[in-house]
């Protein structure tokens, strides 16, 4: 499968996840609008994906500028980072790739120079600094897979909720980059995925990712996660994280907080797999992560 999301010719392209497993469709963007428009109506999920969407996004707007001296253009880009960031405030990666990219544009000097960087410098150095997020991004969870494979027993039964795969980062993935690491040291697994309520991203997502790789898997209703651990039938529950505060409280898809209760009282590891860009130690605790709670509609 290709990489989730990447440039190609001053574009962002990115598969379309509203509309998987049904369609398989690429879209390209060439505002940081419709970027931003594009991870606010969940066609790019998963933070460390939102994460790359962000440094590309931003990397757009830097084009977009009609800017020809680097005060102006700073103003454009801080512009494009309030749209960006506020596209979904719970996911840190955003902002935290959208602050990586305009501390590249406020350098005084051409790196190794005395000389102050032109537009066109700048420019390229966003390109360059947003194509270096999203590089880092696979090999971050290629290291984590290698982590966790070490702690996922041969034979394994692993629950997973949401999707924390390939399509929610811009490949490998993070619970699943485990998974699939195990697989590659060639432990035998055996996925429950749950069906992830509302907006069923277990059901559509990753169980499409776990097919496509002939992973042995089993679709199953969000609610049947508990007798499936009381019967000894889960060997540890993984998911991912849109946050992390600083005393490790995590933030994730809602359903996460019951399921790693419900571990707990039944002795079943629970662990949150997480790339160190999604870990906010500007907040105390949990209580403190924004949540996003979408329309009803």
């Amino acid at each position: 499968m290709t990489r989730t999301i990447w440039w190609e010719d001053n574009q962002v392209k990115m598969i379309d996840q509203r509309i998987l497993p049904l369609v398989f469709k690429i879209v390209s963007y060439d505002r940081y609008e419709d970027v931003a428009a594009a991870i606010t109506d969940m066609v790019v999920r998963g933070a460390p994906a939102i994460g790359a969407a962000g440094g590309f996004g931003m990397a757009l707007a830097a084009l977009q500028s009609p800017a020809t001296d680097r005060d102006s253009l700073l103003v454009d880009l801080a512009q494009a980072k309030a749209v960006l960031d506020a596209a979904r405030p719970t996911a840190v990666n955003l902002s935290w790739a959208t602050v990586r990219i305009t501390g590249i544009a406020s350098r005084s000097h051409v790196p190794g120079t005395y000389e102050v960087p032109g537009t066109s410098d700048i420019r390229s150095s966003i390109i360059i600094e947003a194509q270096r997020i999203a590089d880092e991004d696979v090999e971050i969870n290629r290291r984590m897979g290698a982590f966790g494979a070490a702690i996922v027993p041969d034979r394994a039964n692993i629950l997973t909720h949401c999707n924390a795969g390939s399509l929610a980062t811009v490949d490998y993935g993070t619970t699943l980059g485990v998974v699939r690491a195990a697989v590659e040291a060639g432990k035998q697994v055996h996925v429950w995925a749950d069906e992830t309520r509302p907006r069923l991203q277990g059901a559509r997502l990753t169980a499409w990712e776990l097919m496509q790789d002939r992973i042995p898997m089993t679709l199953i209703a969000d609610n049947a996660a508990g007798m499936l651990m009381r019967l000894g039938k889960v060997d540890l529950v993984l998911f991912g994280a849109d946050r992390v505060a600083a005393n490790g409280d995590v933030a994730n898809k809602i359903g996460s907080y019951k399921l790693a209760v419900i571990a707990r009282e039944n002795g079943v590891p629970c662990y949150s797999v997480v790339p160190t860009p999604t870990i906010d130690l500007s907040l105390a605790h949990g209580d403190l992560i924004p949540i996003e709670e979408r329309s009803a509609r």
